[in-house]
């Protein structure tokens, strides 16, 4: 006897069966896969009426800490200062009880030619102005907050690196933010500074975040990128029942950090209550920036930036001795890499430390991958390292301007190579980059079909589009063999965890431009549900669909491009 009988439907399994029509769940895990007709008695069926059901969504690089702010302004779809103006302004007059006016995801070309300053938000307000761009590595500051920070006096600021004119003076723009604010200096003054940095609204940041992920069929969340001061906050998520998909937790490792440094990850990881809801182990590196200030590592200059390459985040021989510690030490790790010298960088250093190390299936992942050079694109394949992805970054309605020229038209056959990569033979594990990026993999899907905008009206180096089963592959099979996880998750066979999304239709039924109207209908986690739209299991499950609302009052979650 079955505990749930889901039937009727068209079960894509990513095993040896191919496709399946019902599925059996009991005690949290598999326990049939086959024909209606065949299928045991249950307690409990569903009937999918033809809809398509996955594995459950594995999202590789979400960033749960990011999440939203209900007590900051959303920018995304401001690209005028105008509209930004507009906006601070309002929530500045609608809170008059918050010291800091904050505002997320502004896009780096929202002033044309030039980056914003302290003084394009003269005019809004008294108090101190605060805002994040979409990828995390910027902030931008008003002449108060320049004041109160003490920035226009010379104070060094440890969250960042603020940038001074050519009159020497600071001009409310500041760069490497989201390394520098990981730190744990960095971290520390934040959260002295910054009231939007406190523990209790970062940790509604990710119960926020892990609601979503349950709602949009999200089973397994990878958070890629926690300093080992904010662990707590997962625990006490996992304590106090908030973690109702699975999530990897990667440790963040500044640059700079020394081996005693690398001891207290590994000490973290061995003495980490875990469990299969959260587990610690794989450490985010940076290899580099982001193209769009001119910060990634680039093997040629940016084509509108002459004798400018960029730079790796330290020295390459710096950058693969530290790796090949790590890999010593018994870690995976994820490293951030967009430039192609920055990815080729990454590369290089994980093929040296295989070698010296002789450690084989470590599995090490490079995140983003946005530039990418014809030399290093089999290496992937060779070396077993796992390109990290997101689809959505590569929507022409999120690079058109900064990105692409900044890179270049000459080498945008080198953006985000998703049909090449796979054809190489290596392992994709698609994600969706939250908040940078949606959250919601349907979004994730589109975009890689069409390699189009939202609005579907234009699409972008189209050689590199990927049909719909080599997709969602990627989102569920190819993260669990990322994660070392193939035999229980990522797939539907016997003997794997009970953790799958029924979708609202047959999604290999429709067109590309049919998708964005589709949803995760029912989400179940270790033969549990913890999402059910349709409210068809017949009992109230634990967590309830959120959204996030832009101001405009429409839901979304979507920025731009490279994460971080």
């Amino acid at each position: 006897m079955l505990d749930l009988l889901l039937h009727n439907g068209a079960v894509r399994t990513f095993d040896e069966a191919g496709w399946a029509q019902a599925v059996g769940i009991t005690g949290g895990v598999i326990t049939y896969v086959g024909t209606d007709s065949d299928a045991p008695k249950a307690r409990r069926r569903i009937d999918l009426s033809g809809r398509l059901l996955t594995p459950g969504v594995i999202d590789s690089h979400n960033h749960l800490l990011l999440g939203f702010d209900p007590d900051a302004v959303s920018l995304e779809g401001a690209h005028s200062l105008a509209e930004v103006r507009r906006r601070i302004a309002d929530h500045a007059k609608e809170r008059p009880d918050l010291d800091w006016v904050c505002a997320e995801n502004a896009v780096y070309s929202v002033v044309e030619g030039r980056r914003p300053n302290a003084g394009d938000l003269r005019g809004l307000t008294d108090r101190p102005v605060f805002i994040t761009t979409y990828d995390q590595h910027s902030v931008w500051l008003n002449d108060v907050a320049l004041r109160v920070l003490g920035i226009d006096g010379g104070t060094s600021i440890p969250w960042g690196r603020p940038e001074v004119g050519a009159d020497g003076r600071p001009t409310g723009w500041v760069t490497d933010f989201y390394t520098s604010a990981m730190t744990t200096a960095g971290l520390r003054g934040l959260q002295r500074d910054i009231p939007m940095y406190s523990p209790d609204r970062r940790y509604r940041r990710i119960t926020s975040s892990l609601a979503m992920a349950a709602a949009s069929g999200i089973t397994t969340v990878v958070e890629p990128q926690v300093p080992l001061a904010e662990l707590d906050l997962m625990y006490r998520a996992r304590r106090e029942g908030k973690m109702h998909s699975r999530v990897i937790t990667a440790l963040f490792h500044p640059v700079g950090s020394d081996a005693e440094f690398r001891r207290d990850l590994r000490e973290a990881v061995d003495s980490a209550p875990m469990d299969d809801m959260l587990r610690l182990g794989p450490v985010k590196l940076y290899a580099d920036d982001v193209i769009e200030p001119h910060t990634a590592a680039m093997l040629a200059d940016y084509a509108n930036r002459p004798g400018h390459r960029g730079a790796p985040s330290m020295p390459p021989s710096e950058f693969t001795a530290m790796l090949g510690e790590l890999d010593r030490m018994g870690f995976q790790t994820h490293t951030h890499a967009t430039g192609d010298l920055g990815v080729r960088m990454a590369l290089d250093a994980i093929e040296q430390a295989q070698h010296h190390n002789r450690t084989t299936d470590r599995r090490h992942g490079i995140v983003h991958v946005e530039c990418l050079d014809d030399a290093d694109l089999p290496r992937f394949a060779q070396l077993g390292v796992v390109p990290a992805m997101q689809p959505r970054h590569c929507s022409p309605d999120l690079v058109a301007g900064t990105w692409m020229d900044n890179v270049g038209e000459e080498r945008w056959n080198r953006a985000w190579r998703f049909k090449s990569l796979a054809g190489s033979g290596a392992r994709l594990a698609f994600s969706s980059d939250w908040q940078v990026g949606e959250m919601d993999p349907i979004v994730g899907f589109y975009s890689a079909l069409t390699r189009a905008g939202l609005d579907g009206v234009s699409a972008w180096t189209p050689s590199e589009r990927l049909d719909l089963d080599t997709t969602i592959r990627a989102y569920t099979h190819g993260g669990a063999w990322a994660w070392h996880a193939e035999d229980e998750l990522g797939v539907i066979r016997v003997g794997a965890r009970a953790d799958v999304v029924v979708w609202s239709a047959n999604l290999y039924a429709l067109g590309a431009d049919e998708l964005l109207g589709e949803r995760a209908d029912l989400t179940i986690v270790n033969g549990a549900v913890v999402h059910d739209a349709r409210k068809e299991y017949g009992e109230e499950p634990p967590v309830q669909a959120t959204a996030a609302y832009a101001t405009n009052g429409v839901p979304s979650a979507a920025h731009s491009t490279c994460s971080h």
